[in-house]
């Protein structure tokens, strides 16, 4: 059987992910310091809405609000024995909405880090890794996800746990990593090392990439990696709008509409088969992003210069001068003086 993201790639060349669920539900009314996945039952309207406005605005890809769904994060608001529950009803309203679209539009079940460091650096084996996100999963499923979206993950390990609870479970699923700590993720995983993390399990991930990470020039330069190492890998950049920056107590980011279609150019260009939002990406930017996707034609492989130049400067200097070597070197390759 054909997979949803095999099937609508083949009919489409590239897929649009939806954008923020944090910051989108805190212009809505969420709160400091409340569990968003606990609005799926105290204000379900709301998740709708989340999810209808990403349809409106072009996303044939929209995440459920379950990001922090695992007993480990919901047992920091005494959720914890409500995992099956809280993420079925995730997957209902993604699912309500995505079936009156009038077009194909996938639900992906939004699977986060748990939390907890595994042995040796934690105390959670990784059995119980699995365990806690097969809990998670099997209500994702429950509620009509076709895909277990495993994102913003930093450690190697915990990315293996989850993509063998989705097998289990008997969910296809995707991961990405979160390359914010001088071009690694927090645990050392480099952008173009993501695509082995699940070698030798018994079934292969519909895609791997990065999201959120600290801005959208960033992200682009770890998509470059990550296309490199293996081209024809279907690969998601899921970006943060622009550059987060504080206002007092309050985070802003920097992206316009224009900018964030812009980079949904250089995505394509890189090779990314699923681009999406992060942190900051309202409707409005993804409307933008949809109509720049719509109206483009794939052009020649960007360089992290390029980048820079089109998108804004990049916040980690050890990830641009790494880049910025690498991509000479390979210049150099090309050239046979390498």
């Amino acid at each position: 059987m054909t997979n949803p993201i095999e099937a609508l790639l083949a009919e489409k060349g590239v897929l649009l992910a939806d954008g923020a669920t944090g910051t989108n539900l805190f212009a809505m009314g969420l709160e400091a310091g409340e569990a968003p996945e606990l609005l799926n039952e105290t204000a379900p309207a709301t998740i709708t809405s989340l999810h209808q406005n990403f349809v409106d605005a072009g996303a044939d890809i929209i995440l459920t609000n379950s990001f922090g769904g695992t007993r480990h994060r919901l047992k920091l608001h005494h959720a914890q024995d409500r995992v099956h529950a809280l993420n079925k009803r995730a997957a209902e309203i993604a699912r309500a909405v995505a079936d009156k679209a009038g077009r194909k539009v996938i639900v992906a079940g939004s699977v986060g880090p748990t939390g907890e460091l595994l042995v040796p650096l934690g105390a959670m084996t990784y059995d119980e890794a699995v365990d806690a996100f097969a809990e998670q999963i099997e209500g994702l499923k429950a509620g009509g996800a076709e895909v277990a979206w495993i994102e913003t993950m930093s450690a190697p390990d915990e990315i293996r746990a989850a993509a063998e609870a989705a097998i289990r479970v008997g969910l296809d699923y995707t991961y990405t990593g979160s390359f914010d700590t001088a071009g690694r993720t927090m645990m050392g995983l480099l952008p173009k090392d993501i695509h082995g993390v699940v070698d030798g399990l018994s079934q292969s991930p519909l895609g791997v990439g990065a999201n959120c990470g600290v801005g959208a020039s960033d992200i682009l330069a770890s998509l470059l990696d990550m296309t490199e190492a293996k081209p024809e890998a279907t690969v998601i950049v899921k970006g943060n709008c622009g550059i987060p920056e504080f206002r007092g107590t309050e985070i802003h980011y920097s992206g316009t509409p224009e900018l964030m279609a812009d980079y949904v150019r250089l995505a394509v260009d890189a090779g990314a088969k699923i681009v999406g939002g992060c942190c900051g990406t309202s409707f409005q930017h993804l409307a933008a992003m949809r109509k720049a996707l719509d109206a483009h034609t794939k052009a020649s492989r960007p360089t992290v210069e390029t980048i820079v130049e089109r998108i804004g400067p990049m916040r980690n200097k050890v990830a641009t001068a790494n880049t910025a070597e690498t991509s000479e070197a390979r210049r150099e390759r090309r050239r046979g003086r390498a």
